[in-house]
């Protein structure tokens, strides 16, 4: 595959390629930089996405495009009563995932290797499901939602937590000077690849706004599609029920 540079989006049929590609190269500083730019704020905002789940005691929950399986191991911290199972198409995120696995313990927890557009389960497989910093990410928004919501109990939940963009024009400007300026520089000195994080900020240009995703959920099919914003509304976490 030809070099893309970082800060222009990929074509859609080249983005699932050049995204896994991406991730194999920072996967085993992924955990470290996420911390160190976020300020640690990033733990609190997976714990808001657990809450608004509710999954019910002993469910069987999905985590798609779980990466090193920040949000997998937060839910069997929560609820060591679920069952988890971690899905990604990038096999070295997914050995960073087992790697902890085997030093977190507690609770049942499994990672597959899959892509979120084509996911290897039957319909109404899971008692809910979760992403994490991913849906800017995947190749195409509408079917990945209409494939989340096949795997999914009727009545059964998905929230999503990513970022966003800010109403608050001033707000937007300060945290856009820190996003897009800030952390690809500290991204890149902490894992190595300057590259990947200017990527990753600018992955939001063409990202729906909040109201635009909570609509994009509601014309897949999820009922009660809503969102909350928090940090100013530069992080969103959307939730519907299939």
């Amino acid at each position: 595959m030809n070099a893309i540079p970082a800060a222009v989006p990929p074509p859609k049929n080249d983005k699932s390629a050049f995204v896994r590609d991406m991730f194999a190269t920072i996967a085993s500083r992924y955990d470290k930089t996420n911390r160190i730019i976020s300020a640690g704020m990033d733990e609190g905002w997976r714990r808001r996405a657990i809450a608004l789940l509710r999954a019910p005691h002993g469910a069987h929950i999905a985590d798609l495009c779980c990466g090193t399986g920040d949000i997998v191991f937060h839910l069997l911290r929560t609820d060591p009563t679920l069952h988890v199972t971690g899905v990604d198409f990038c096999e070295p995120m997914l050995a960073q995932a087992r790697a902890r696995s085997a030093r977190e313990g507690g609770g049942t927890a499994e990672f597959i290797e899959g892509d979120v557009m084509a996911l290897p389960f039957a319909d109404n497989s899971f008692d809910g499901a979760t992403m994490g910093f991913a849906m800017r990410n995947v190749a195409e928004i509408d079917p990945t939602l209409r494939e989340i919501r096949r795997v999914l109990k009727p009545g059964a939940r998905f929230v999503n937590l990513d970022m966003s963009k800010a109403p608050n024009a001033a707000w937007k400007a300060c945290f856009d000077l820190y996003f897009y300026g800030v952390v690809p520089l500290i991204g890149g000195i902490v894992s190595g690849s300057r590259a990947a994080y200017t990527y990753l900020p600018n992955s939001l240009t063409h990202h729906p706004d909040a109201e635009g995703l909570r609509d994009r959920f509601t014309a897949a099919g999820f009922a009660n599609a809503g969102f909350v914003r928090l940090m100013g509304g530069a992080i969103a976490l959307h939730y519907g029920d299939a």
